[in-house]
């Protein structure tokens, strides 16, 4: 992917995302959330379901409500109440891929409908002939026919269910896209087609990515950084390569240990790492948010970073990365 080197395109600045639960209580789903992307990046932000991945995203798209901290866009605040310019700003420019292309196209509309539906909501003013080509020219860039306009989702595959999927983001002209887990409910066959696919658009448009995984091996492949998110919480952030080379929490190791390995003999032989939160002790040192070396951050004590700088640099080797 192409290195950024234009400076933050989104920023999240202590991101909290609660829910009410019965009884009147709250939970905490995104706890003291912070990092930023880079225009023309594509940010990885990996963990286990349930540790607040899709929350995340979903914040920044302003389907979930911040309960506090900040989501800058271009160094504007989008969270909370905003103009209704910069929220048609943000609608257009800040486009969401979703996990499961069954259930995120509307059954009952044909996919000139579905592609069309955010230009339509946007009230922009558009001939039928021009709504008509735009739709026609997501289409191809995706790599479906102009003859599929007039089908209904139920007529394709998954693959192809999500490249409408894609191509209804596309439509929007978007300059950010929360691609949120797009390749795990396709067959392995088709997921290399999906990636290539998203790399080759964000080349051609000089597209921004976050992109939301718990596949440790697709992340490297495609993502330029990662941040790993536990529990609400992010607990080390770096460069791709830097973080399957040398990464420092516990926690970490323990998902890069998980990863399969092709080949049956390493596969038997291999040792998975088992993550244990009682492996800290936060009683007396609390952890906060430490730079171990340029570009790496991790949520540590000060003793921890020494032990795990210490001890483990250098000393990890990662499974082999998928071929680009």
């Amino acid at each position: 992917m192409t290195a950024a080197s234009r400076g933050p395109i989104l920023e999240l600045r202590e991101l909290g995302v609660d829910f009410r639960v019965k009884g009147g209580g709250r939970f905490s789903a995104v706890r003291g959330v912070s990092f930023s992307i880079n225009k023309g990046e594509t940010f990885g932000l990996v963990g286990e379901s349930g540790s607040g991945k899709t929350t995340i995203g979903r914040a920044i798209v302003r389907i979930n409500e911040a309960s506090s901290g900040e989501i800058l866009w271009k160094g504007r605040r989008i969270d909370g109440k905003i103009s209704k310019e910069l929220d048609l700003e943000v609608v257009r420019k800040i486009q969401m891929i979703f996990q499961d292309p069954m259930a995120s196209l509307n059954e009952r509309a044909k996919v000139d409908y579905i592609v069309s539906e955010g230009l339509y909501n946007l009230g922009l003013r558009l001939s039928e002939e021009e709504r008509r080509a735009k739709v026609l020219k997501a289409l191809l860039e995706v790599g479906l026919l102009p003859e599929f306009v007039s089908r209904f989702p139920h007529e394709f595959s998954g693959g192809q269910r999500q490249r409408i999927g894609i191509a209804r983001s596309l439509i929007m002209e978007p300059e950010l896209i929360v691609a949120d887990e797009p390749i795990s409910a396709l067959d392995v066959s088709i997921r290399a087609q999906v990636l290539n696919l998203l790399s080759d658009i964000q080349k051609s448009k000089g597209l921004t990515y976050l992109f939301i995984a718990h596949d440790l091996s697709v992340v490297r492949f495609i993502t330029d950084r990662i941040a790993v998110i536990r529990a609400g919480r992010i607990l080390e952030l770096a460069p791709t390569e830097d973080l399957f080379l040398e990464p420092l929490h516990p926690y970490t190791r323990a998902l890069l240990s998980a990863i399969p390995v092709p080949d049956p003999r390493v596969e038997r032989a291999k040792k998975v790492l088992v993550y244990d939160p009682a492996c800290h002790d936060y009683t007396r040192l609390a952890p906060s948010w430490r730079e171990a070396r340029e570009g790496h951050f991790v949520l540590a004590s000060e003793a921890e970073l020494e032990a795990w700088t210490g001890d483990q640099r250098g000393k990890y080797s990662a499974p082999t990365p998928a071929t680009r």
